[in-house]
């Protein structure tokens, strides 16, 4: 790698605007990491209370997983595609939503 290339890449504002992105993303995976928690607290509560799990908040769950996996996708350039708001929230095969249960 010679001087020219390296200069060129380090002035390219395509490096510093995935930065900037990259920044806004690793602040929303912070937020939607403590969302996770609140949301693994309410569902326990829940099932606590009336016995089963919320199918709501277990299909939440399961399309944050993917938001949070794809944020980490992302960060880690993996992936070029920008999570949502920039792409679809991710959808959830409900299907597989039940299947995935603990003990069935």
């Amino acid at each position: 790698m010679n001087e020219q290339h390296i200069k060129s890449n380090i002035t390219s504002s395509k490096h510093w605007l995935r930065l900037i992105f990259m920044l806004l993303f690793a602040a929303v995976l912070q937020v939607a990491s403590i969302i996770m928690w609140i949301l693994v607290i309410a569902q326990f509560v829940f099932s606590l209370l009336t016995g089963e799990d919320n199918i709501q908040l277990r299909k939440f769950g399961h399309a944050l997983s993917i938001y949070i996996f794809d944020i980490l996708k992302f960060l880690t350039y993996a992936s070029e595609e920008k999570p949502f708001p920039f792409a679809d929230w991710p959808l959830t095969n409900e299907a597989n939503i039940g299947a995935e249960k603990i003990g069935e």
